[in-house]
């Protein structure tokens, strides 16, 4: 794989860091700023609600810049949000960090996305893929529960203050190492964006956009209130939250690896396998959560299930939007973030019957998933030789 790729990667793990960290803070974040945890879990979905919008905005509005420029800001503007996040002592101030953080990730996952898929040959996008969205899961393995326990000892503001630190050699990463091609150069013989607004009008793509979103949901929606189920359900103690996100993210990193071998040439049997065992997962993970040994266990294998399916999905929509090449990956990015808005909403909702209630709802989404998405899919693909979402 090309070096400015593994340089994308190491941007994507300090935003990573950030997108997912707030599974493990927002108790503290909640006491500090005297609300309650189901409203701190807004910080989620303004982060989610922002990608969502940003990612197509910043394609659109960015689609002839060079990369390297866009990339490079998106990144600073990300460290900036996180340094006035980290002094603030308002949660609306709190919430429009988030959102800004969003909106600059989202301007660097829609363009690094594109980048990714085309510094390999056409049939080996899944595998560019993994590597990038690595960053990502290795922030999971590495940085959110670093990130957990550092506000566990420091307070969360120095959580927000390392992920400020940690965008800088990304940023120096990026200006030596990324190309500076102008994007003029690379869209000779491109659509113009309104062909490209109008791959959404096709059902395949929307269809695959559809279960990448409900799967997502379900993710971000246990993942963002795992903390009460480790300290509540099973009885442990904070620092056994760090451990238990550990477990996930390293689920998460097998999972994205899986789906970069299997993705490009076997997508239809990795939903179809791993959307029935996630289904079965998040249901299990409630009735057992009450066991320390079996949550391990279970949140590994819920890290593994959902990142596979969910790689695997982002590729799919990349290659389904083939002919919409300046916006397939802020497609992706949205679609995956509808998911990560609406999941920690339904998750926050159900607090109110206890630590569980998220687990439930997870499981629920899955199911609406396959029982929507995977028929449709199903009839829509037969002419293409029978394989889903192939």
């Amino acid at each position: 794989m090309p070096l400015p790729l593994y340089l994308l990667a190491m941007a994507a793990f300090a935003m990573g860091t950030s997108e997912f960290m707030l599974a493990g803070l927002l108790p503290d974040i909640a006491s500090d700023l005297d609300v309650t945890v189901g409203t701190a879990g807004v910080l989620t979905s303004a982060f989610a609600l922002g990608m969502v919008v940003g990612a197509p905005l910043v394609a659109a509005f960015a689609r002839n810049w060079s990369r390297r420029p866009s990339l490079l800001g998106s990144v600073l503007v990300f460290a900036a949000a996180h340094a006035v996040g980290a002094v603030t002592t308002s949660f609306p101030v709190l919430l429009a960090t988030r959102v800004v953080a969003a909106l600059a990730n989202a301007g660097f996952l829609a363009v690094a996305l594109t980048a990714a898929a085309a510094l390999v040959p056409p049939d080996r996008k899944g595998r560019a893929l993994s590597v990038l969205l690595a960053g990502t899961t290795s922030a999971m393995i590495a940085g959110v529960p670093g990130g957990s326990a550092l506000g566990t000892v420091f307070g969360w503001r120095a959580t927000f203050w390392a992920v400020a630190a940690l965008c800088l050699p990304a940023a120096l990463g990026i200006l030596k190492g990324v190309p500076a091609g102008h994007r003029e150069e690379e869209a000779t013989g491109r659509p113009v964006l309104r062909a490209e607004l109008a791959q959404l009008t096709r059902s395949r793509l929307i269809v695959v956009m559809l279960l990448g979103a409900l799967v997502n949901a379900a993710t971000f929606g246990s993942l963002t209130f795992l903390a009460p189920v480790v300290t509540d359900s099973a009885g442990l103690g904070e620092l056994w939250v760090s451990v238990v996100l550990v477990l996930f993210g390293t689920g998460s990193f097998a999972g994205v690896t899986l789906a970069g071998r299997l993705s490009d040439r076997y997508p239809g049997r990795v939903v179809a396998v791993g959307g029935p065992l996630l289904l079965v997962g998040w249901p299990a993970t409630a009735v057992l959560a009450t066991e320390p040994v079996a949550l391990f266990v279970l949140v590994f294998m819920q890290g593994t299930l959902s990142f596979a399916l969910g790689t695997t999905l982002i590729t799919r929509v990349l290659y389904e939007a083939a002919a919409a090449p300046g916006m397939a990956g802020s497609y992706a990015t949205a679609a995956l973030n509808v998911g990560a808005a609406v999941g920690p909403v339904i998750a926050a909702a159900t607090l109110g019957a206890g630590a569980l209630g998220p687990l439930w709802a997870s499981g629920l989404l899955v199911a609406v998933a396959l029982l929507i998405a995977l028929p449709l899919l199903t009839g829509i693909t037969e002419s293409r030789g029978g394989d889903a979402l192939r």
